[in-house]
């Protein structure tokens, strides 16, 4: 995974955690994580990933994720934080369990959670790990299978 790759990964989670207001809030954040950043990249990568402001509600404005906006089920977003992240997968009677890169989890669980698999009942994400659940539990080999092929 690059460096630029994982530094994206992390913006998104922290959007989605916290209300980042401004760019230079957002790269203070990502320094206080150890990652060396400019508010010029931070800039080039709100403008690279789409972010939005959106209101909070009390008269300010925080960074969003734009309204997912795919190519179908498997856009290439989905398919790069899979492939990017995923390190391995097995799976205990109804419980797919997948292990990835650290803090990409939720990541992973959210590009599950659009693929929009009529038989996950949902994720769990942690901080290397990735619950998911499925039903029927004769689903499991079909899921292994489509999730290998999207791994590559």
């Amino acid at each position: 995974m690059t460096l630029k790759s994982r530094r994206q990964l992390r913006i998104v989670d922290i959007i989605k955690t916290q209300e980042i207001s401004t760019q230079e809030d957002l790269a203070d954040r990502l320094r206080r994580e150890g990652i060396n950043v400019t508010q010029a990249t931070v800039s080039r990568d709100i403008k690279e990933m789409h972010l939005v402001k959106v209101p909070t509600g009390d008269g300010r404005y925080r960074y969003a994720l734009p309204e997912e906006k795919t190519n179908g089920p498997h856009s290439e977003r989905l398919l790069r934080i899979l492939r990017e992240c995923v390190i391995s997968h097995d799976a205990s009677e109804n419980i797919v369990v997948i292990h990835t890169l650290s803090a990409t989890a939720q990541s992973v669980a959210e590009a599950i959670d659009n693929l929009k698999a009529e038989e996950v009942i949902g994720t769990l994400a942690g901080e290397r790990t990735v619950f998911v659940v499925i039903k029927p539990k004769e689903m499991v080999k079909g899921f292994l299978e489509r999730l290998r092929q999207l791994l590559g």
